[in-house]
């Protein structure tokens, strides 16, 4: 056998599939099989592409089965050296190639066992009958009979030849041992006797072999299954043991190390108590001589802190103890006199807080004493401390009021304060400029007063809210910690506890040394703040400290105000949540009670100044600055507080309403004047008037700055110019319009009075619209002005103007809407009303222009006679009031305008000369009459189109005709 390999568990190469199944011919395959693949390589020398068969064997099997020279039988077939100098190597399998299992070979049994059904089925019925099976039989039939001479003895299965009588019947020594027998004869005799017995052996070896060729598949299975099973059991063998040894070496690690870490922890948990409770009796001593050291220093909250510690831990921890039984009397007592002294010590820094000099720029004086006051006086309920400060902030409001005007009349040299007694009397003599610095001065001190009162009030509010923030958060950790316990009960192994060490069970063991990080984590954030309340002082932090931690019930939680202070939070807060809140809304409802202090008292200082009518009496510039003072200090306190308080712009609101009546009343008596004095001639346009229409051209509505020299060397223009129209206008129309950027600059000076101003507006241009009418139409201006009459001029001029004011009343009206709130939109209507008011009045100029040329047409046709010359005098004259018409309005309204105005001319001139012609009874019959009317008709058509801006004008005089009879 030429296999270069040992045998092993699985069947290796393609060498050793001739002993497990039958070849097959090829081309009898019913559809291709496919090939597994190769999981033994062959060897680089091999060049033979054929399957190995038993056919390649080069040593005998007999042979190698009797060789006399091994000591056992060897089960390995598949080796290239036999003998004593073999040397039985194993052979590992190798990691790169694949594990073969039966699950590679399920398809192919379930596709051949249909197959391999039938095929039993066929053989049942036809039996083969090849020649392969009669050899086979032929064989078969021919061992036996070489058996049957082999003798019986050979085939005894108690065969030995150590047996005297069956060696002496395998080997007869009579054949040797015969008298006068001849050595040749003795030689040919045991010859003989050999070849017999190498006859025998022949014919055993070669059934042997049949046998074995017979059952080859058999043979290598089972010696494969026994090294199999052999490494098998190797594996075990090594598994078990690795076993054992992690088994004793987890007893080792595991179980002793542990129980004897449970024994040193219960001993150091038991040592650890006896030393806290022998410290805690230490610290408690210590109680009485801390306090009072606290209390010295202003530590209000320290003092209160350690006192209600050292209640709980002589109720809890040390009760019973007979050396303690009075010290818990003496505490209460204590208790009480520290509430007195922080009532009376929060009395005193408020009045040194507020009352101290405004120009200091520190805001809040002595933040930790402050801090400490709030919160012991919140740890006693002593909430009647904000009513102490709201008494104080209204002392000190009137003070800072009266200290201002001292100051300011001891300035002036002209006030006799030995005269004039009253403060309020040396402070009515002041001037404008003299009363707005004090009034500025004093808002100012409002504004510095106000802001210390906030950083007092937002340390006040931060205490409490860190109050209430560590209420609901101690309520979520007892939730959470509730929850926690119970699932830990659910989840807790029965069988550990009944693990019992010295008298405690393992569980309780584990629950404690649970526990253990939590006390100290507690520990950790009671003392993780070194400035905080309690440990602020060095006599005593360390004592006072180890009293906190010792509270075994006792959770803390540390906070930062504003200002950067550490505050120490504690759950003995007697306060509830409700209380708490309502606080807070007290604290910034007193914020807020300081802004309406202030401004109260500024209304007072304005009306105490006002008595006299001097705020009335003040012009356009000075209440502007006034109110924007008041403004400006309203929006601080409003920023400061996050209020806007109302009894300042009260009172700004009403003197604005005064101040806007007055400026009304003062511009519409100037339009008044100006408008009885006009006499509705084209003025001249000055150059500040048409940089005042450029800068609102700009989008800039508010009166331009006056510039020095270079105005005054422009020539003032015919005609105004806006956005590339002309305008031209009278005096009073340009004062107008300066008049009315008054107003809408009054609005961006005094945002409070925009909706009076619009009002006021409103009414001053209707004031125009009707009195310009009144004037004008009306002929108003022949008995104010004494003109002699209202010509066709006046009457362009007047509507060219009106024109103007028409053009800027949407700029005024989108001023006003950018200024007004979405809910007074609606008095943007009055813009509406005016605008359609004067397109209204510009109508009935137009309309007035017609009919002054409709009464000249009806007097001149009516004496119209059709006869020569030809034309007539009455169309020559017509022709000339034309002319006149379009000389006196062609300058002063637009060409579009002029054009629709010869429109309607025309169409009444048409209109009188059908009726004349009419009455007449000239008709377009091509007769000598109406020859003579054609040509005067021309006449007119000719003359009125060679004017200027009426070339194009469409007259259609063809509908002058009736229709001939």
């Amino acid at each position: 056998m030429a296999s270069s390999h040992s045998s092993s568990p699985v069947p290796q190469g393609s060498s050793s599939d001739v002993f497990f199944k039958k070849e097959v011919d090829p081309t009898k395959h019913i559809r291709p099989v496919q090939s597994l693949p190769d999981v033994c390589p062959k060897e680089p020398t091999v060049t033979d592409q054929h399957r190995w068969t038993i056919y390649h064997s080069k040593v005998n099997l007999p042979a190698a089965l009797n060789d006399p020279r091994l000591a056992k039988r060897e089960s390995d077939f598949f080796t290239k050296t036999w003998g004593l100098d073999f040397v039985d190597t194993e052979v590992i399998p190798s990691f790169y190639l694949p594990q073969i299992s039966k699950e590679h070979f399920r398809v192919y049994q379930q596709e051949i066992s249909q197959r391999e059904k039938i095929h039993e089925r066929c053989k049942k019925i036809c039996p083969p009958k090849d020649t392969f099976d009669r050899t086979l039989l032929h064989t078969h039939d021919k061992s036996r009979t070489d058996l049957e001479q082999v003798p019986k003895i050979f085939m005894k299965p108690d065969f030995a030849l150590d047996d005297s009588l069956t060696f002496n019947s395998v080997l007869p020594w009579s054949h040797f041992n015969t008298a006068g027998g001849k050595g040749n004869r003795d030689a040919a005799s045991s010859k003989l006797l050999q070849e017999k017995l190498s006859h025998y052996l022949d014919i055993v070896e070669v059934n042997i072999a049949h046998q074995i060729s017979l059952r080859s598949e058999a043979f290598f299975h089972a010696m494969t299954s026994q090294h199999e099973l052999q490494d098998y059991l190797k594996k075990t063998s090594q598994a078990v043991k690795m076993l054992r040894d992690k088994i004793a070496q987890i007893d080792k690690v595991m179980c002793d190390g542990s129980l004897h870490i449970l024994r040193l922890a219960l001993t150091r948990n038991n040592c650890v108590k006896v030393y806290n409770k022998l410290k805690l009796m230490a610290t408690v001593h210590q109680t009485q001589p801390t306090v009072q050291v606290l209390l010295s220093t202003s530590e209000f909250v320290g003092a209160l802190d350690l006192i209600a510690t050292t209640q709980e831990v002589l109720q809890q921890e040390l009760q019973g103890i007979h050396s303690f039984r009075h010290l818990g009397s003496q505490l209460c007592e204590l208790e009480k006199l520290i509430d007195k002294m922080m009532i009376a010590e929060f009395s005193t820094y408020s009045h040194s807080d507020l009352n101290r000099p405004l120009e200091d720029d520190c805001q809040i004086l002595e933040e930790e004493r402050l801090v400490s006051l709030v919160f012991g006086l919140l740890k006693q309920r002593k909430l009647n401390f904000l009513e102490i400060y709201s008494e104080e902030m209204i002392i000190t409001a009137k003070n800072i009021i009266k200290q201002c005007v001292i100051n300011k009349v001891s300035q002036i040299e002209d006030i006799d304060t030995d005269v004039v007694l009253k403060l309020a009397d040396q402070m009515r003599m002041l001037n404008f400029l003299q009363w707005f610095d004090l009034l500025k001065d004093i808002f100012s001190k409002f504004t510095i007063f106000l802001q210390r009162v906030k950083a007092t009030l937002n340390i006040i509010h931060s205490v409490v809210l860190s109050v209430l923030d560590k209420n609901q958060r101690t309520r979520e950790l007892e939730e959470i910690s509730q929850q926690k316990n119970a699932a830990k009960d659910n989840s807790l192994d029965t069988e550990v506890a009944y693990l019992i060490h010295e008298g405690m069970f393992i569980s309780d063991a584990f629950s404690e040394s649970e526990l253990t990080p939590i006390a100290i984590d507690t520990t950790s954030q009671r003392n993780a703040s070194p400035n905080s309340e309690p440990c602020s002082s060095d006599s005593v932090s360390e004592p006072e400290c180890t009293t906190d931690s010792s509270s075994s019930k006792e959770q803390t939680s540390s906070s930062v105000t504003p200002g950067a202070v550490d505050i120490m939070v504690n759950e003995d807060m007697k306060l509830t949540d409700l209380e708490l809140g309502k606080l807070a809304n007290n604290v910034q409802e007193l914020l807020y009670s300081a802004s309406d202090i202030c401004h109260d008292r500024a209304v007072k200082f304005l009306m105490s100044r006002a008595k006299d009518g001097f705020l009335e009496k003040l012009n356009s510039t000075e209440f502007i600055t006034l109110s924007r003072l008041m403004e400006t200090f309203i929006l601080e306190t409003e920023q400061i507080c996050g209020r806007k308080s109302m009894s300042l712009l009260g009172a700004l609101q009403s003197q604005a309403n005064k101040f806007v009546n007055r400026f009304h009343e003062e511009r519409k008596t100037k339009l008044s004047l100006l408008l009885d004095n006009e006499r509705w001639k084209q003025a001249d346009v000055p150059a500040e008037f048409q940089d005042l229409v450029d800068s609102i051209a700009d989008g800039k509505i508010a009166l331009p700055e006056k510039k020095s020299g270079a105005t005054e060397e422009r020539k003032p223009a015919e005609v105004l110019i806006v956005e590339g129209q002309q305008y031209a206008v009278v005096g009073t129309v340009l004062l107008l319009i300066r008049i009315i950027l008054e107003y809408c600059q009054c609005v961006d000076n005094i945002p409070s009075v925009t909706t009076d101003m619009l009002t006021r507006l409103s009414d001053l241009l209707k004031y125009f619209n009707s009195r310009s009418c009144q004037l004008v139409l009306g002929a108003g201006a022949l008995q104010v002005v004494g003109l002699k009459t209202i010509t066709t001029k006046n009457l362009a001029l007047s509507s060219r103007c009106l024109q103007l004011i028409v053009h800027y009343i949407p700029v005024i009206r989108a001023h006003f809407e950018a200024r007004l709130q979405p809910k007074q939109y609606s008095m943007l209507r009055h813009f509406d009303h005016i605008t359609k008011d004067y397109h209204d009045h510009i109508a009935e100029i137009s309309a007035k222009l017609v009919a002054i040329m409709d009464s000249l047409f009806d007097k001149l046709l009516s004496k119209y006679e059709v006869k020569a010359p030809v034309p007539s005098a009455c169309f020559r004259n017509i022709c000339k009031q034309m002319a006149k018409m379009h000389e006196a309005i062609f300058d002063l309204l637009p060409e579009e305008q002029t054009q629709m105005l010869f429109l309607r001319i025309n169409a009444s001139y048409k209109l009188h000369l059908k009726k004349q012609l009419s009455h007449l009874n000239v008709i377009n019959d091509g007769g000598p009459q109406n020859g003579l009317v054609t040509a005067d008709v021309a006449f007119y058509t000719g003359n009125l189109q060679a004017l200027k801006g009426l070339k194009d004008l469409d007259l259609n005089m063809a509908e002058i005709w009736e229709q001939k009879r």
